[in-house]
This record gives structure tokens, C-alpha cells and sequence, in this order.
């Protein structure tokens, strides 16, 4: 009996981890399976051919809410060429609030959580002509399963691999879907570095390993163990991890500073540095201890760090959350401002009418306003975060914003005015905006503050054109 599991993947480079946890179990229970996976820029058409040349028995879509739009026609118009085939809903974006999906009589079963016993356990009945249930609700072993590292030669050539070392999270944090399981199972150190052992030995070219843990030092010993074994040699690869920078201890740092440039990238999450808001949230950090932490790591010089904001949380307004992107700016190589989403299955979306939330009513579900946010104000912030990522987060203009970084009063301040400059002088979407346009208007704006040096800051923006765009400056650069 052949078992299709299939993905819409953000982008070639990202893989699904969970459609390979899924594979084990069903090969060894004596199911062929295939694994298709597709990106959200795919043709529709292209995607629909790929599964239906299959005519496999039962379908399984991986559900995410970056692309749970795009699944369900998928799903549903896969089932109308093959009648004769279970379509299997899996995934976290349909593991809460599975009424949603009630009227959808072409879903033949949903899985909810875990899915490594349940996926096989229903795909026997479903052979066995034996009765399920619609909705499946996953178990929870209480030790972490020992699978490998879940790849095979050639799979994900070039992209980014993924690993997990451990699930659950010790914390709770009420945007979370984390927070709606508890305890955390880890592998041993031991077996993790064997693990990485195998990553070395296998048939891909990957860009990064990234550990999907979602506080990979919970265990802080582990943790160190982990990273002191990396450090030798025979481990090549770059690896990724989200860690909780208010766990990290002297041997921490210490093992870090040690680690050649680049091989290491970390995560930390701040969300915000409001005691209001992170008390609604229920983070408990003290958000001066993350900054110096994080600061401490970048400073080092050898990792690189990126540091994630989440505009829109309780309690903090625009003007707020305003100084909390001043608090956290300059302490990583990336300041990520990403923006509340009231997911299925987390304390926020319980608590949508009473804190006034409107989001989206569609996946990913973003909030839009709230009692303390006007639509018009996160508007703006998402434009700030567009003018981010094609400045800051881009790494094209270095030279010139470790200049401009010296004269910023106020580093939002100087994004939310360079945000409505370019809204001013060129009406076209951001991302329409030629790079020596960008370059023009950055050097216009900047240079209408009086500590800014013309001559200085072209300089500056003459090594970043003559290191990234590989052509000669305009003339405006000359």
C-alpha cells in the first residue's frame, strides 16, 4: 500500500523535518512511502500532476499556517480525481480547533499533535478496513525517539537540514503553540553528536543544520556538552540554534568564544522589553539580562546572532514598542521584528475579545489592531520591518549603517523616518525600488541630520555598492 506525504515548503532551501519523522514508522509497519515536496512559488497545476501521477492509496498533507490556503484546494481537488484515495490532515495547524473542518467531508481523518504511532496506526485501519476515528489526537512517549537524523543521500541537496534534539519547551509563552504541551524529551549528548557524526557522512551539500528545538540549552549541562563536542574539527557544518539566553552560564560563553567564525549561528528571543507586556505574555525573563547576554555573545565576534522582537503583544503601544526596538537594537547581527499571530491552541487567541485583538481571519493569522495598537500604526511597523529586511537584514549596506549607527539619537527613529521618506519620494512597493535607487535614498535622507557627513557616509556607501552590487558606483557615489 503506497503512502504519498507531502509538503509546500516555503522556499528550495527549507525541507520538512516532519514528513521524514513520519516515514520510519510507516516504512517499518511495511508501507511504500514516497515524500513529495513542493514551495509555495510551484504552479498549482505542476504540483496537483506530481501527486496525482502517483495514484498512491492515502495522501498526508504536513499543515502549517504558512501554507495551510494552498493545502486545503489542494487536498481537496486531489481527492476529486482520486475518489478511491484517504485524504490524512496533519500538521500543528490543524491540530487545534479541528471544527473548522467539519463541513469538509473530503478529509478522511486528522491527526492532532504527535504523529509518529498515530500516522501508522491509521494508516493499518485504513488498509485493514477497520473503523477510525476522524480526529486522531497523537500520543506522547515519555522519552524522546531515537530516529537518526531522518535523511537520506540526495534529499534537500543545498538547502538547509533540520535536526531535533529534543521537543517540548520549559516555558509557556501565551503566543505559543509550545505552551499548549508539556515537558521537554531530549536526546543524550552523546547520541546528538553521533547524530551530527551522520550528518557528515551523508551525500548532501547543506547550508546549515538548524536544530528545531525550541530552547535547545533547557538543559544547560546538555547544552554545553553539545557545543564543546562540536567545536573539534571533524564536525564541518554551520548549525543553528534558538536558546534562552537567560540559561546561558560562564562555561557557556566561554565554550562559545571559542568556535571558529561562522560556524555557529544563535537565536534569542526578547519579543519585547516591556514588564507589562512580557508578564501578559507569560515570559518570565528579565529583559536587560537577555540584552547583556546577547550583547556579550555578539561581541565576541565569532557568532553570528540574531535577536527577535514580536510587535503587537499585550500592553505595549506603538511609542512602546518603539523602545524596545531602541533597547535591542545593535545587540546582534539581525534584529528581527516579527508581528503577533493568534494561532489556534494558545492563551492570546483565547483572550482575542478581551485584549480587542483583530487579525486576520485566514492563516497566518496576524494581528492587525488591539487595544493598545491602531490598525494605522501597525501598518506602519510593518513598512519599517519591509525597509529592515532591504537594509539592514540584507547585509548590503554595512559599511554605511556602522556609521549611521553612531548617529542615531534614536535607531527607530531613524527607520520610522527613512520609512516615510521612500513612502515620499517613490510611490512604487519597496521591493520595486532599484538597489541604486536605495542607494540614493538613503544617502538623501540620511544626510538632511546635521551629524551626519556627506562625504563620509559616501564613502561608506561607495565600499558597500563596490563590495555587493558588482558593477560601477552611480554617478551620485562618484
Amino acid at each position: 500500500m503506497k503512502v504519498v506525504l507531502f509538503a509546500l515548503n516555503g522556499s528550495w532551501v527549507h525541507s520538512c523535518l516532519a514528513l521524514r519523522c513520519l516515514r520510519g514508522p510507516l516504512e517499518r509497519d511495511g508501507f511504500e512511502v514516497v515524500l513529495i515536496e513542493n514551495t509555495l512559488r510551484d504552479r498549482t497545476a505542476h504540483i496537483l500532476e506530481r501527486l496525482y501521477r502517483e495514484r498512491a492509496d492515502i495522501y498526508g498533507f504536513s499543515c502549517y499556517i504558512w501554507n495551510l490556503t494552498e493545502m486545503l484546494p489542494l487536498a481537496e481537488t486531489l481527492h476529486t480525481l482520486l475518489p478511491e484515495s484517504r485524504v490524512i490532515l496533519g500538521g500543528p495547524e490543524v491540530s487545534f480547533a479541528t471544527e473548522r473542518f467539519d463541513g469538509m467531508d473530503w478529509i478522511d481523518a486528522i491527526v492532532c499533535g504527535e504523529g509518529e504511532e498515530a500516522m501508522p496506526n491509521l494508516c493499518r485501519a485504513m488498509r485493514d478496513g477497520e473503523p477510525y476515528e476522524r480526529i486522531i489526537q497523537g500520543g506522547c512517549p515519555d522519552v524522546m525517539r531515537d530516529e537518526g537524523i531522518l535523511y537520506r543521500d540526495g534529499e534537500a541537496d543545498g538547502g538547509i537540514l533540520y535536526y531535533e534534539s529534543s521537543r517540548g519547551c520549559p516555558y509557556s509563552c501565551a503566543y505559543c503553540l509550545s505552551s499548549a504541551t508539556q515537558g521537554v524529551r531530549m536526546k543524550s549528548a552523546v547520541q546528538t553528536l553521533a547524530d551530527m557524526e551522520a550528518f557528515e557522512r551523508l551525500q548532501i551539500d547543506c547550508k546549515v543544520i538548524k536544530f528545531v528545538d525550541r530552547t535547545f540549552n533547557a538543559n544547560v549541562a546538555r547544552a554545553n556538552e553539545i557545543w564543546r563536542g562540536l567545536l573539534e574539527e571533524r564536525f564541518t557544518k554551520r548549525y543553528h540554534f534558538e536558546v534562552c539566553a537567560s540559561l546561558l552560564n560562564d562555561e557557556s560563553f566561554d565554550i562559545l568564544s571559542r568556535f571558529p567564525k561562522g560556524k555557529i549561528q544563535l537565536e534569542f528571543g526578547l519579543q519585547s522589553t516591556n514588564p507589562e507586556t512580557l508578564a501578559a505574555s507569560s515570559r518570565h525573563i528579565e529583559p536587560q539580562k537577555v540584552i547583556s547576554a546577547v550583547k556579550r555573545i555578539h561581541d565576541m565576534g565569532n557568532i553570528h546572532v540574531h535577536l527577535d522582537l514580536i510587535a503587537g503583544l499585550p500592553y505595549e503601544t506603538y511609542a512602546r514598542f518603539a523602545r524596545s526596538f531602541d533597547d535591542a537594537y545593535g545587540c546582534a547581527d539581525l534584529l528581527q521584528l516579527g508581528f503577533l499571530k493568534l494561532l489556534y491552541g494558545t492563551e492570546l487567541r483565547e483572550k482575542k475579545a478581551e485584549y480587542g485583538y483583530r487579525c486576520l481571519p485566514t492563516p497566518p493569522y496576524t494581528v492587525l489592531e488591539s487595544n493598545w495598537i491602531s490598525y494605522p500604526e501597525m501598518q506602519k511597523l510593518f513598512r519599517i520591518a519591509e525597509v529592515l529586511e532591504r537594509y539592514l537584514e540584507s547585509g548590503r549596506f554595512t559599511h554605511a549603517l556602522y556609521y549611521l549607527d553612531a548617529c542615531m539619537m534614536s535607531p527607530f527613529a531613524f527607520w520610522e523616518g527613512l520609512t516615510d521618506y521612500l513612502g515620499r519620494v517613490d510611490e512604487r512597493p519597496l521591493q520595486k525600488i532599484s538597489q541604486p535607487d536605495a542607494f540614493r535614498y538613503l544617502l538623501q535622507y540620511a544626510v538632511t541630520s546635521p551629524e551626519v557627513d556627506e562625504t563620509v557616509l559616501k564613502e561608506m556607501l561607495r565600499a558597500d555598492f563596490s563590495q555587493h552590487e558588482h558593477k560601477n558606483p552611480p554617478r551620485f557615489l562618484k
